[in-house]
């Protein structure tokens, strides 16, 4: 029976380009949706630029743009980079649609005629130079915890403690610096503590649309029965705000997080505008379709609670499924901007080009979990080269020139028993569909390259190489190279939801139809004519992605300000000994010896004025005079927790002439994760001068 199957993926936020972490969400999605329309099911994805809120507004301000314009730049840039990757939506929208305006404030209206919109007197600051209340995270100050300075308006990055706005120490305003005045706003709220949303939220938690741990995670949320462990959601925004103005309550705006969701809905309306498909058969409660949302796990509070709640008291049905998956990481660390490997879509194809190559490595990887995935990028390469052309286009380009150059490129009858078993080339495609349909990409693909194994072993022990040279064969000949091709065909009909443009060009190649799931088991006749067999995909060059990653290093170096500049001298130091490292594995002990590592006591730590990043050691290395450096790790210390602490400094460095003052030295810091470095500390029982050797 054929299903009826809508597909999301989270909305990309219009504030950035899209980078590789963001690729495992819509590459994922995007192979299951191919695998779905194989099968003959039919299947439609949607999804949309999210549009609205504070940075958005801010940011066009800057750039001198209103933010319709930017917002139609980013579009733009977004879908270009989602087609690159060969991500093929149904339809691509924006949350600014007028479809999406229409159906955030029909479900508003209705959730407030079920009496769950309440509004309420708050308290909060108020920029008085821009004439704007501030979001928590364009409010900055000083740690009520740890005294970090310069932290966010709702959590520390320093310490991790959470709060409040108003706990903040010498709280200031993000946006203009000014020092932020508390006023009262009346805010709309959802009423999520309501029992009617308690009661449900319980229910549909549990029903089966979450996976295990997702579900428990929401049970944490929900807290015990008869707890009432969710608060009001805070819904509206005062201008000036872009974004939908909120019916009936003039200068309020619906939050940004209310209307984005939603964007499912309007993205689908104008998919139905299109082609003519009924909107309520999708999304009104009763509905047989199924709806499922890919989503990062980062986002499962608002799917998993504020929008299932949304559409439940709204009139509408809620999601069949989530499929939450985990984050990437690069060469088992956070992507990072230092290192090279906060890789932008755009960078990717710039130096790499085959998209395809990152489709069927994250495919490798994938399970249908909410784990985070590695991108190792000599993994990266090795599995390329390994699967795709040493198992995969190896077969073609094996057995193709035999039946173009000696058969006039028409193939044997396979249709009669040969020496190899057809059935053993799909007998696992029914484990193989089944994986697909879980997400479990990495097993389907374990599966499909032991057949590309099967067909391999049957390449080399009938040797077409050696068969074309002995008089008599010309029969076994034809009939081996054109049953490994029809084989190759197999092959490519279980692999094309993971690599649609080479399947395509394999199509053109084998002179066929488009692949359907159901070609993973046909054959084709005898004298059906082949197209002149041409490279398919090369090999992965490893010096395409060290290119890639010294273009994200370098694009970080120009910096203007001196502090940016010193700190980009430290990690230009430190990258050029990695490299070093990496190209010869040896040095001389005079080599080292040229390096003189001290054990350095910080006698003092104190912020610089006017400097981001930096905060200026005293550093004890048991000289007569101390030593003054600026290091660029204030993200990462408040100049406080530095006080008394053991370290180690290179002393030999030459003392650099900074804005701020003669920076004397340097400490050495291991590259960590974002947002900062971790200064190095000697053991107990060092002593501030002693040498490192």
């Amino acid at each position: 029976m054929t299903r009826k199957i809508l597909v999301t993926s989270a909305l990309p936020y219009a504030n950035g380009s899209i980078h590789l972490g963001h690729l495992v969400e819509y590459i994922q999605t995007d192979i299951w949706v191919r695998f779905q329309k194989m099968r003959g099911n039919e299947c439609h994805y949607v999804c949309a630029d999210d549009t609205h809120g504070t940075p958005i507004m801010l940011r066009a301000e800057k750039e001198g743009v209103t933010p319709e314009q930017l917002i139609a730049r980013v579009w733009q840039e977004h879908f270009d980079d989602f087609s690159a990757f060969h991500v093929n939506f149904d339809n691509y929208g924006s949350t600014n649609s007028a479809e999406n305006k229409e159906s955030a404030q029909s479900i508003y209206r209705t959730l407030k005629a079920n009496g769950l919109i309440e509004v309420r007197s708050i308290e909060q600051y108020f920029d008085p130079v821009k004439n704007m209340f501030l979001p928590d995270r364009f409010i900055k100050g000083e740690c009520p915890k740890c005294h970090a300075k310069d932290q966010y308006g709702d959590n520390c990055e320093v310490c991790g403690a959470a709060y409040a706005p108003t706990d903040l120490i010498a709280p200031f305003s993000a946006v203009s610096g000014a020092k932020p005045e508390l006023r009262n706003s009346d805010h709309y709220f959802f009423k999520l503590s309501d029992p009617r949303c308690q009661n449900f939220l319980r229910e549909w938690t549990r029903g089966g649309s979450l996976q295990a741990e997702a579900a428990n995670k929401m049970q944490e949320w929900l807290g015990a029965e008869g707890e009432n462990k969710l608060t009001d959601w805070d819904i509206s925004r005062d201008a000036p705000y872009f974004g939908f103005e909120i019916p009936d309550a003039p200068g309020k705006y619906f939050y940004v997080w209310l209307d984005a969701p939603v964007g499912y809905m309007g993205s689908f309306k104008q998919l139905c505008a299109k082609t003519g498909i009924d909107f309520d058969d999708y999304w009104k409660q009763g509905s047989d379709a199924e709806l499922y949302h890919f989503i990062g796990k980062d986002i499962l509070y608002f799917h998993a609670l504020f929008w299932p709640a949304m559409l439940q008291h709204a009139g509408f049905r809620t999601p069949t499924k989530l499929f939450a998956h985990g984050f990437l990481t690069v060469n088992g660390e956070k992507m990072s901007k230092s290192r090279g490997t906060f890789i932008t879509a755009r960078s990717y194809v710039d130096h790499i080009k085959n998209t395809e190559y990152l489709r069927y490595y994250y495919a490798a990887k994938l399970n249908g979990t909410m784990e985070d995935i590695d991108l190792n990028l000599d993994d990266f390469v090795a599995k390329v080269n390994s699967d795709l052309i040493g198992k995969y286009i190896n077969i073609a380009s094996r057995c193709a020139g035999f039946i173009s150059k000696k058969f006039d490129g028409k193939l044997a009858d396979v249709s009669v028993e040969t020496e190899i078993d057809f059935q053993n080339g799909f007998h696992s495609l029914n484990e193989i569909a089944q994986a697909y349909e879980l997400r479990d990409f990495a097993k389907a693909l374990r599966n499909i390259m032991a057949f590309a194994d099967d067909i391999n072993i049957y390449v080399n022990d009938n040797k077409p190489w050696e068969l074309a040279k002995q008089e008599g064969q010309e029969q076994k000949l034809h009939l081996v190279c054109s049953a490994a091709l029809v084989l190759f065909k197999q092959l490519t009909a279980m692999l094309k939801p993971v690599l649609p443009k080479l399947a395509l060009d394999v199509e053109a190649f084998l002179n066929i139809n488009p692949l359907t799931w159901n070609d993973a088991k046909s054959k084709l006749p005898a004298g059906h004519t082949i197209n002149e067999y041409k490279h398919l995909a090369t090999r992965l060059d490893p010096k395409l992605i060290e290119a890639m990653v010294a273009a994200n290093q370098e694009s970080l170096q120009p910096q203007a300000h001196s502090e940016q500049r010193h700190a980009a001298h430290q990690q230009q130091e430190t990258k050029k000994a990695m490299t070093e490292t990496e190209t010869t594995p040896y040095i001389s002990i005079d080599d080292f010896m040229k390096v003189d590592l001290r054990v350095a006591r910080i006698v003092d730590a104190q912020h610089v004025e006017g400097a981001d990043k930096l905060i200026q050691l005293t550093l004890d290395i048991g000289e007569e005079k101390p030593r003054n450096v600026f290091a660029g790790i204030k993200s990462a210390y408040a100049p406080e927790a530095l006080k008394g602490r053991l370290t180690v400094m290179v002393a030999n460095l030459a003392p650099r002439k900074m804005k701020f003052g003669m920076s004397e030295g340097m400490v050495l810091a291991a590259s960590g994760s974002e947002p900062g470095l971790f200064i190095l500390s000697p053991d107990d029982g060092a002593q501030p001068g002693m040498r490192i050797k």
